[in-house]
């Protein structure tokens, strides 16, 4: 994800996994190839990749705030609220994620056309 372009970088709250469930500030960069989540101090990053998730779900406005949660393949959900201002944080991932995914759809197309060209001998001339 180093080398991705940035698409979006700012503050999100995102709700622990722990027993009182308190919601953290996290800076995040946004970018073609998924989410990086960063403390307040800016270390210890944390990936997720648009690989790894299923789905952006559950939009919920409250108070000036929107809830959203991202959910990753193996059904685990990650929770993140953010100020109702501006494109929403919530917009910006579900429209990557649509790219990405987009993309490997026609990356696997044209994988799946080359493979099958080659089998049916396309291109081989007979005389």
């Amino acid at each position: 994800m180093n080398q991705c372009k940035v698409m979006k970088d700012g503050c999100l709250e995102k709700r622990s996994n722990g027993v009182l469930q308190l919601w953290k500030k996290k800076r995040c960069v946004l970018s073609e190839d998924g989410l990086r989540l960063y403390d307040c101090k800016g270390e210890s990053g944390k990936e997720m990749l648009f690989e790894q998730m299923t789905t952006l779900d559950c939009v919920e406005y409250k108070r000036g705030l929107v809830y959203f949660t991202i959910v990753m393949n193996g059904g685990k959900e990650i929770d993140f609220r953010c100020q109702q201002e501006g494109t929403a944080w919530n917009a910006e991932i579900a429209l990557a994620l649509v790219r990405f995914k987009n993309r490997v759809a026609v990356q696997s197309g044209r994988n799946r056309h080359l493979s099958h060209a080659g089998s049916c001998g396309e291109g081989d001339v007979e005389l």
